[in-house]
């Protein structure tokens, strides 16, 4: 129990942050469109990646750092441009309310949603690399540590994205929704300029 509840801990301050993945599950909600496979995505990566690297995959890792690097700048490309999208969405004349837009197709949603959480190089140091290793020290009661960090992405994902729908009546105006696109637009380039500047050291 106390490998697991480790776990839950652990796995819940890596992921409780405002960052691509997140804001862009928060929007789905808000709108309540495609909310459970967003959600379903985001839970079962974390959960493989966490599996992956209590498995020790996170060991092999570490003599790859060049697909690291590959995929930090394919990500850095990505949230440039998805917040440079949202920037646009926020200043069009007329700002379509979630009622009133052309909805995203379940492909686009799951596409994005994909590309959110895999090509941030970070996912796979926090899953794979840092919670694989600190797994592994509780030895035996390393699955028990797996599965505590499985529940809490699990969890986390499942509150974010369900529990958007209760800030709705907030959501009604324009204004509302301009401000959270260039939140939203502002926090990718946050996230893009972390990415680009940081070393990541595996």
């Amino acid at each position: 129990m106390n490998a697991a509840f480790a776990g839950f801990a652990t796995g819940l301050s890596l992921i409780v942050a405002i960052g691509a993945q997140n804001a862009y599950l928060l929007r789905l909600g808000l709108t309540r469109r495609h909310v459970g496979v967003a959600v379903a995505i985001c839970a079962s990566s974390d959960v493989v990646l966490i599996l992956l690297g209590i498995g020790g995959i996170g060991r092999a890792t570490r003599s790859f750092p060049g697909a690291l690097e590959v995929l930090r700048w394919v990500g850095v490309a990505y949230l440039v441009g998805y917040s440079l999208y949202s920037f646009r969405r926020a200043t069009r004349r007329e700002v379509l309310l979630p009622s009133d837009a052309d909805p995203p197709s379940l492909q686009a949603v799951a596409a994005t949603t994909l590309a959110f959480t895999f090509l941030n190089p970070h996912v796979y140091l926090d899953t794979v690399l840092l919670l694989g290793s600190v797994g592994n020290q509780y030895g035996g009661g390393r699955w028990a540590f797996a599965a505590g960090a499985c529940a809490a992405s699990i969890a986390w994902f499942t509150a974010l994205g369900y529990g958007a729908r209760w800030a709705s009546p907030l959501m009604s105006r324009p204004t509302t929704w301009r401000a959270l696109d260039i939140v939203i637009g502002v926090v990718m380039l946050l996230v893009a300029a972390s990415i680009a500047t940081t070393h990541i050291a595996p």
